[in-house]
């Protein structure tokens, strides 16, 4: 009797060490998972974040006035379009440049290109480049660059009044 009670104890020491290592192997699987899961979901928003950045500075740059030559700085009285605030409208969502930053973007990564612009014809096209992507996941430290995101709309309005148009 006294053998067999030795045996059961030995037997349930054994079921614990592999009850154990089971939930290792268990736990590691999950949590893995649960990083990829998450840094999955990082790069999606990053992605989605990039594309409406090119979308509203496109939107904006489509809108906006363009008698003097399009894609010319603003200087003085001239009214046109501002690359300025056209960047600053992709990056901040507004024109003066206030408020927070998407994803740390700097203005000379938004590029600005128009094709014979004007009321109703031509279009303008907002793009961003060189955007590195930092994976979020302990112990790996890698980053990879983004592909170009762009956005082109037509020329719409562009600031002029109807009757003023040919």
């Amino acid at each position: 009797m006294a053998t067999s009670k030795m045996i059961e104890q030995i037997e349930k020491r054994a079921e614990s060490g592999s009850t154990l290592l089971e939930f290792t192997f268990v736990a590691v699987t999950f949590f893995m998972m649960l990083l990829a899961i998450t840094s999955g979901s990082n790069l999606y928003f990053t992605h989605n974040a990039l594309v409406e950045a090119t979308r509203r500075g496109a939107r904006f740059a489509a809108t906006q006035a363009a008698n003097t030559p399009a894609g010319a700085l603003r200087t003085g009285t001239d009214v046109g379009p501002s690359l300025g605030a056209i960047r600053n409208y992709a990056i901040y969502g507004n024109a003066a440049g206030t408020g927070s930053n998407v994803l740390g973007l700097q203005p000379a990564s938004v590029h600005v290109e128009y094709k014979d612009f004007g009321v109703g014809t031509g279009a303008v096209s907002v793009y961003i480049t060189n955007y590195n992507f930092s994976v979020v996941i302990p112990f790996i430290s890698r980053q990879f660059a983004m592909p170009a995101y762009r956005t082109t709309m037509r020329g719409e309005s562009a600031g002029t009044l109807p009757a003023a148009c040919p």
